[in-house]
């Protein structure tokens, strides 16, 4: 039932890193697409001064976040919800922060638009909206590990691929936004952080 990302023990130190800096020190984080639940463990376990509320549109994904879930027994972690980041109705109407990890690039267009229209709903002024994963930017040479780990993707689901930065900028900019910070990651990865204005 537990579900195992590998990638999740080489990122989610630096991530958690990023995120001492920019999550509040108390209130509710929403995680969208929360895919196994090993990330939703380490930041319950990290910031303890937070709710974490992970979710994910996947039925399977949420029964392997709740194993980790119940497994770990953090009093702050609470139970997944199903949650389509594409959908114009989420299961929460208020959150102090939202994360997503690896979703824009193996989700549609319509996922990432979804996703703004969530957090604009959600986040009061001057909340974070941060997102990780691999883009393409107008300025700086991508590696050749993401054009090809954008090509597989655009092999496997036409929908799917890396997206540039500055069309993230642009989406979440019309619901209200700024991006307030870029962070180069490991495994030519970024943290963009995003704030309500």
């Amino acid at each position: 039932m537990k579900r195992h990302a590998p990638s999740v023990a080489r990122n989610r130190e630096p991530i958690a890193a990023v995120l001492t800096e920019e999550l509040p020190a108390s209130g509710l984080v929403l995680e969208v697409a929360s895919g196994s639940g090993e990330h939703a463990v380490h930041f319950a376990r990290t910031f303890p001064g937070l709710e974490w509320l992970p979710s994910d549109p996947d039925a399977e994904a949420c029964r392997s976040i709740d194993a980790w879930r119940s497994e770990a027994g953090l009093p702050n972690l609470r139970p997944p919800v199903q949650l389509d980041a594409a959908s114009a109705s989420w299961p929460v109407t208020a959150a102090d922060a939202v994360l997503c990890i690896n979703m824009v690039h193996i989700s549609p267009l319509a996922a990432s638009e979804g996703l703004a229209d969530g957090a604009a709903r959600l986040l009061a002024p001057g909340a974070p909206l941060i997102v990780y994963g691999p883009y393409l930017e107008d300025a700086v040479e991508t590696a050749p590990s993401n054009l090809e780990f954008d090509r597989w993707l655009k092999e496997r689901n036409r929908e799917w691929g890396l997206r540039h930065a500055e069309w993230l900028d642009e989406v979440v900019g019309r619901r209200g936004f700024a991006r307030t910070r870029r962070v180069a990651m490991p495994a030519n990865n970024l943290m963009l952080v995003y704030r309500r204005r």
